[in-house]
């Protein structure tokens, strides 16, 4: 079997869900990955075929999306030149986790696929919102990445599409412990406002996981670190708390861990605001950004806040064999 697998490079949950599941996609065939956008931290240790700079996302200081530069990126002659030399219709199966490019080539070309990952879970509508609904929103989230096929991915099982999250063997194996520091991951903030909301809570030990770090370097109660899996994972486990975005697979692994969690959404992203939406639900703190008073709030957050209990069920092996099953019900 012929397997095409479009990954978003937007950020890094895309690309460690990619790791995790397609060591089990290839026992099934000869696996073709289309690498798309620019600005994940993580490396994605595999041959990449075909790759494109896509739609990358790029934000400000201040956890917002900065809109004037991805605009200024997007180039809709190469777009659509891309969209025309993509072989999408040479494979067995294409799987589209959330990339433009592939789904308009799939459509142009009339081939067959399976939009695989959270944002598939948007399909239902019984998936969280927030009260107030995005219209443009609503319809990126359904339409950026369509398909003939959905697998969507999240907290819970929403609908009958929709697993819950894959988890990485180092994670869902590990044995929590609380080491006494706070995680803390907010790409979309500079270390400057980290250092200003963060720096009056001195009573506290923080690992600041960063977008401008190239070493770790400490400052007081706050240790900045590179942006690293392995570095991640282990300040994770061994983590008293995590405060991070609304994204998904960072929240799903605080989730499994059974950690404290207070999250942020990325300001303009509305999907993030939808995650928001479901751990809120979930009884997990959310905040819309960093307030002023933040040491404030964090203080009576950490000394009241309880891990949420909730288990997931299924691993990358067993959704891979959903994919087959797919696949030969089609032909």
């Amino acid at each position: 079997m012929k397997i095409f697998y479009a990954i978003q490079a937007t950020g890094n949950g895309h690309i460690s869900r990619a790791m995790e599941l397609l060591p089990y996609l290839q026992q099934h065939g000869t696996v073709d990955i289309f690498l798309s956008g620019a600005n994940s931290s993580l490396h994605l240790d595999a041959p990449i075929k075909y790759r494109s700079k896509g739609l990358s996302l790029f934000y400000t200081c201040k956890g917002s999306l900065d809109y004037f530069s991805m605009i200024k990126k997007i180039s809709p002659f190469h777009i659509k030149k891309e969209v025309a030399a993509l072989p999408v219709e040479k494979y067995d199966l294409v799987i589209n986790d959330f990339e433009c490019i592939t789904s308009l080539a799939c459509r142009k070309k009339k081939a067959p696929s399976i939009h695989f990952g959270h944002q598939a879970s948007f399909m239902s509508s019984k998936t969280p919102r927030p009260a107030r609904q995005s219209p443009v929103g609503e319809w990126l989230l359904k339409n950026y990445a369509g398909a003939t096929q959905y697998m969507g991915l999240h907290f819970r099982q929403y609908d009958d599409f929709i697993l819950t999250p894959v988890i990485k063997p180092e994670i869902w194996n590990a044995r929590p412990l609380n080491g006494g520091h706070i995680t803390v991951y907010l790409p979309s903030y500079c270390d400057s406002e980290i250092r200003k909301f963060f720096g009056k809570l001195t009573s506290y030990r923080f690992q600041v996981f960063s977008r401008e770090a190239d070493a770790e370097t400490r400052q007081g109660h706050l240790t900045f670190i590179p942006v690293n899996k392995e570095r991640f994972n282990e300040s994770l486990i061994h983590c008293a708390a995590i405060v991070c975005g609304a994204g998904f697979e960072t929240p799903s692994e605080a989730l499994h861990l059974k950690k404290k969690m207070m999250v942020m959404p990325i300001k303009g992203q509305y999907e993030q605001q939808c995650n928001a939406a479901a751990l809120r639900q979930l009884g997990v703190m959310t905040l819309p950004q960093l307030p002023e008073n933040f040491n404030i709030v964090f203080e009576q957050w950490y000394a009241d806040a309880q891990p949420v209990d909730i288990s997931f069920q299924y691993d990358a092996c067993q959704i891979a064999g959903m994919m087959m099953q797919k696949v030969a019900a089609r032909l």
